[in-house]
C-alpha cells in the first residue's frame, strides 16, 4: 500500500527494557542493525499493525509488552534511488512511519524470531537509548532522531536538546580552550 505521495505506511517500535536500555536487531544475514518495522495493511489499524509486526519480527505477544507513547505523526524519510525499485506500480519512494514506545514486560528470553513467514532478524543487543543514531543506516537517521527525541520523557530519559552544550564533540574543544586559559594564567 503506497500513498499518493509515493510513500509506504510503516510502523516503528522502539522497545525498552526494565533498565531503560532499547533494543537493537541486527538485520538476517547482514551488518545494520535496526529496530523491529513494517509495512500496515490495508484496513488495518496502525495498534493491530504494530502488534503484527512485533510478533512477526520478534516473537513477542501483546502480554509480553506495554505501549507506553507514540509519536504524534508521521515521521518520514526518502530511500535513495539505489534502492528504489523502479519497476513497481505505484512507485516507492521511501516510508512514512509511525513510531510506538514498548516496554518490554517480559524476560527476553520469548524473542524468537523464527515467528513471521522469513525472519527479519538474526541477533538483538540491549543499548543505550541515544545508540541507535549512530548505528542505523544513514537514510533512516533522522527519523530515528526525531522519534526517540518525541518519545524519550515517557521514560524519563533527558532529550539530546536539554544536554550540555559541552557533551559529545564539543567537550573535548571546551576542555581544550579551559587548559589554554589556565595556562595562560600561569
Amino acid at each position: 500500500m503506497i500513498d499518493k505521495k509515493g510513500y509506504r505506511p510503516n510502523v516503528g517500535m522502539i522497545i525498552v527494557n526494565e533498565n531503560n536500555k532499547v533494543f537493537l536487531g541486527r538485520r538476517i544475514g547482514q551488518k545494520s542493525w535496526q529496530f523491529p518495522q513494517g509495512g500496515v495493511n490495508e484496513d488495518e489499524s496502525l495498534l493491530d499493525a504494530m502488534y503484527r509486526e512485533l510478533w512477526e519480527e520478534t516473537g513477542l505477544k501483546p502480554e509480553h509488552v506495554k505501549v507506553i507513547a507514540q509519536t504524534d505523526n508521521w515521521l518520514s524519510y526518502d530511500l535513495p534511488k539505489r534502492y528504489r525499485r523502479k519497476n513497481s506500480t505505484p512507485l516507492c519512494i521511501g516510508q512514512k512511519q509511525h513510531w510506538f514506545l514498548i516496554r518490554l514486560l517480559a524476560d527476553d528470553t520469548v524473542i524468537d524470531f523464527e515467528q513471521g513467514e522469513k525472519a527479519e532478524f538474526d541477533a538483538f543487543r540491549w543499548v543505550d537509548y541515544w545508540y541507535p543514531i549512530r548505528k542505523v543506516i544513514y537514510f533512516k537517521r533522522h527519523v530515528y532522531r526525531q522519534a526517540l527525541e518525541e518519545l524519550c520523557v515517557n521514560v524519563g530519559i533527558r532529550s539530546r536538546k536539554q544536554l550540555s552544550p559541552y557533551s559529545h564533540r564539543k567537550k573535548s574543544k571546551y576542555l581544550s580552550q579551559y587548559q589554554r586559559k589556565r595556562r595562560s594564567k600561569n
